[in-house]
This record gives structure tokens, sequence and C-alpha cells, in this order.
């Protein structure tokens, strides 16, 4: 049975109208350890949860967060310190509204190929099929990507044996199109081992955070188009090539803008939005492209940095407003141990997206 709703509400309420916090209690609201206080406050708050993938299946919005733990591993480049080891799904009505956290949707050890770590992943529904797609090491340290399937949104998942044929690197992110073709796309640097493929097969030792490669065109994600049972790609992965207004790719050397890992897309007034973050320098970006495959050119920040190290996201349209899932290290001052939040995405009439602060003051 799904655990009761477990939300914020004892000390603020979460306002639809952008997710900020107002207080309920008349105690004074949260603020960060430099005195700002939040867009927002977390959707949960007796669990960890980062990375969050919300979907909207039957009219209720599901999200597929990771479930951050504190394994007492000091933090380095490679993501060590992110130990996780199982998922769970947390599911709402409406934005605002209590939040149920649901049991363990599948944890590591029921997946056959996988050792440790699975971080940031994603879910789909096809057929009355729903899929989790999950990231994690298999046996030799090699990041994979894996797929589990449920008749229930929520889970219980089981994992197919292998994983998907070809998939290497961190941070699925499944989008289907209006022809019901749907597309993964993928990658990350530095602990996620995006540059250890830069050849096209692994290398152990391709470096421990980039390729250092600052003025030649940068590590791009990956993309392919599932197959018709969304359990393997249907092609070869490709490069998801992120450019600037002169349709030249982003150099490695451009941190403000270049890619590090969390791709996510959506379509919006016939455009195709690609969004990520760059990582070390903390904003999550947006690109604009008129295919699935892009090139997608760069078109600005969309959420400035937030409390923590990481920034990752997801955006969907629910109930006719856009909303952004985002995470931060509020409840904990930890870097590895964050809480999944939420607020309304505007755009302006020319398809731009209206830039965020996490942060009211």
């Amino acid at each position: 049975m799904p655990r009761r709703p477990n939300t914020w509400f004892a000390i603020a309420a979460l306002v639809a109208s952008g997710g900020a916090a107002i207080a309920q209690t008349g105690k004074p609201e949260p603020r960060s350890p430099d005195g700002r206080r939040y867009l927002s406050q977390p959707l949960v708050t007796d669990i960890y949860t980062a990375d969050p993938s919300a979907h909207v299946f039957d009219g209720k919005l599901y999200v597929y967060p990771s479930h951050d733990v504190d394994a007492g591993i000091p933090d380095d480049d490679l993501g060590n310190q992110y130990a996780m080891h199982d998922y769970r799904v947390l599911s709402m009505d409406r934005v605002g509204g209590p939040v149920t956290e649901h049991p363990v949707a599948i944890d590591v050890k029921d997946i056959p190929w996988a050792s440790k770590q699975t971080w940031a992943p994603d879910a789909a529904y096809k057929d009355g099929t729903y899929f989790l797609y999950m990231p994690a090491r298999d046996k030799a340290g090699v990041f994979r990507i894996g797929v589990a399937t449920s008749k229930s949104p929520t889970g219980p998942f089981k994992a197919e044996a292998e994983p998907i044929r070809g998939s290497f690197s961190i941070d699925p992110a499944v989008f289907t199109d209006a022809d019901g073709r749907s597309y993964m796309y993928w990658g990350g640097i530095w602990g996620g081992q995006l540059q250890r493929w830069a050849s096209g097969r692994y290398d152990p030792k391709g470096g421990d955070t980039d390729l250092k490669q600052d003025d030649r065109p940068a590590l791009m994600p990956k993309v392919a188009r599932l197959s018709a049972d969304m359990k393997q790609f249907a092609e070869a992965p490709r490069d998801v090539v992120i450019t600037d207004a002169a349709g030249k790719p982003l150099l490695g050397g451009d941190h403000d803008r270049r890619f590090f890992e969390a791709s996510w897309t959506f379509k919006r007034g016939g455009k195709y939005y690609f969004t990520y973050s760059t990582g070390d320098t903390h904003f999550l970006n947006y690109a604009i492209g008129s295919t699935p495959y892009g090139p997608f050119r760069y078109t600005g920040h969309f959420l400035s940095p937030v409390q923590g190290w990481t920034s990752h996201h997801s955006i969907v349209e629910f109930k006719g407003k856009w909303w952004l899932f985002y995470h931060d290290t509020q409840l904990s001052n930890k870097n590895h141990l964050r809480s999944v939040k939420v607020t309304e995405l505007s755009f302006d009439p020319d398809g731009t997206i209206r830039p965020i602060d996490p942060f009211k003051d």
C-alpha cells in the first residue's frame, strides 16, 4: 500500500501559482545559509529525493526521482557519494496538493546486471505497460542503462536481465512524439563516464572529468529512437548537437552553455526543446530545434543555480500549465542529500522560457 501523503504543509503551503511557500503556522519561512528565501518547498521531507522525472499518466502526476541516501562516502568529482540503491515514486492529483510517497519500485539487488548506483531514472508508458529506465554501474563498474516494466505506474517493476544493447553513461530521458515514436536522450560527463566513450568504445583511462579540449566541440549528449517494444535502441546512437547562434557546435571550454548532464526534451508550439544541466557552472539551459534529433540552437538559461552542487530537472504540461520539477539541498545542506521541488514555468510569446530564480531574494 502507498504511504500516507507526506508533504511540507505542516509548516508551509505550496501554492499552484508558482510553487512558492507561504508560512501557515506563524513560523518564519526557511532560509538558505546565506539568508535567502526559497522559491518553493520540498515535496516530501522524510526521505531525500533528486533528479525528478515528472509525467502525466491517466490525468495524474507521477514523479520518478533518485532516492538519495547517506553512505558516508566523501564528496568527489566522480560522484561516488551518490550511492542511491533503489527508486521510490511520488504522485499527486494536483500541484500544491498532497503528495503520496509509494513503496520501493525496484532495488538494485533486483536488477540482474547492475552492481550499484541507481542514478537519475525516467519513465514512459505504452500499450498498458509502464517502463522505468535506470542507469547503474554493471558488474565491471561501467554505467549502462536498463529498463524495467510494470502494469502500475508506481511499480513494483521487473527488470530486464541485461541492459539495453549499446547503452552507456547516465541520465536517460524518453520523449514520445505525436507520431508515437519514442526517443531516448542520455549522457553525463565526469562521473557519468561520457568522456570515456569519446572514441565510440569504453576507455577506462578516458579521463576523470572531461576531454579538456576547450577549443574543440564539446562532448554532446546522445539520442536514439527506441524500438517498438520500448526495450532496445532501434538505431545506432547519435550526437545531440547543440550549436551557437551561428550554427557552430558549442565548445568544450564554454562551461556556461555546454552540456554536462540531465537531458530532458519536450515539444511546444511545434518546436522541440532540449534542456540540460551545465554541471560545474550549475545552470539549467535550453536549446531549440525543429526535429527530435536536432541540431538544437542554444537559447539561454532557464534556472539559476540552486543550493547544492547538482541541478537536474524535468518539465511537464499539466492541467493547462507548464511545471518545472527540480531539486536542491535545503533540508540537508549536503550535496548528496537533495529534495525535489516544483514551480511553474512560463513562456514568452516567441517561445522563449522566462528565467527562474530558485530564491525569492
